[in-house]
């Protein structure tokens, strides 16, 4: 019993002293939650604001986006630091301090790679290296972009499959951009046995592209023999597109195709 009494005591005396220490803090405490909820309500104030401030001298909403989390995370943590003073906990503001080297170290071994990715999209909207709907190949796969963020990019392929990838992969590997010049051009092969007359055959070429393809006849169309197959002369005729779009090259092939095909078989070759 004696135990037991000495124990409710020993609880009681610590109860006692918690109550007290609560009771003398309770207007810290009272102004600290005060604070931390304004805080929050701010937060959203200067998100809006700063981001119709970034408006007024850019355009990229990618860019904006950022910079006004980056402003509104500096903003809460502030408020944090502020929230910490006034409960007086230096000592435990001071410990976060210093174990924020350490911290700061082993978090960034561990979001080393969504920071890339990170960073790959804002050098990615900076540099314009592409946009939303440009036709591109890229990582082994061809399509076109539907939405780029931060840390991927979302292409569709021409199939109808979504991809998505790592900003990083799409800066540390080569990429096709079939859109930004506004020029593609469609080269079609195709060889004749050995017994044609040459000049015939690039004339009746020529002239079945010319009659039966739709392209873009301001630029120049092209007819070169590439060299001795096993058992053909092989040629190459380049046109240039009317626009990118990959139904237009298939478009422009495919009549190329029966155009040359019905020309040679009127002339018997």
């Amino acid at each position: 019993l004696d135990n037991i009494n000495v124990s409710l005591e020993a609880f009681w005396s610590t109860l006692q002293a918690w109550i007290e220490g609560f009771l003398s803090n309770l207007p810290n405490i009272i102004l600290a939650i005060a604070v931390l909820v304004a805080s929050v309500f701010l937060s959203r104030l200067v998100k809006k604001y700063s981001s119709k401030f970034m408006e007024r001298f850019s355009n990229n909403q990618t860019i904006n986006g950022l910079l006004s989390n980056v402003i509104t995370s500096g903003f809460l943590i502030v408020a944090i630091f502020v929230v910490l003073g006034i409960l007086g906990l230096d000592r435990t503001l001071t410990s976060l301090l210093a174990g924020a080297g350490v911290l700061g170290l082993a978090v960034g071994l561990a979001v080393q790679e969504p920071l890339m990715n990170v960073f790959s999209g804002i050098l990615m909207s900076t540099k314009s290296l592409f946009n939303v709907g440009d036709l591109i190949e890229t990582n082994g796969y061809f399509g076109r972009i539907k939405k780029i963020n931060l840390r991927s990019t979302i292409l569709e392929q021409l199939s109808g499959e979504e991809v998505l990838l790592p900003n990083k992969s799409i800066i540390q590997n080569p990429l096709v951009n079939y859109t930004v010049s506004g020029k593609r051009r469609l080269t079609l092969g195709c060889g004749i046995s050995y017994g044609e007359n040459l000049e015939k055959v690039k004339e009746i070429t020529l002239k079945a592209v010319e009659e039966g393809v739709n392209y873009n006849k301001k630029l120049p169309l092209e007819f070169y023999y590439e060299g001795y197959g096993d058992s053909s002369i092989n040629f190459i005729v380049r046109l240039w597109l009317n626009d990118v779009a990959q139904s237009s090259l298939l478009q422009a092939q495919s009549e190329a195709i029966i155009a040359i095909k019905k020309a040679f078989d009127s002339n018997d070759i």
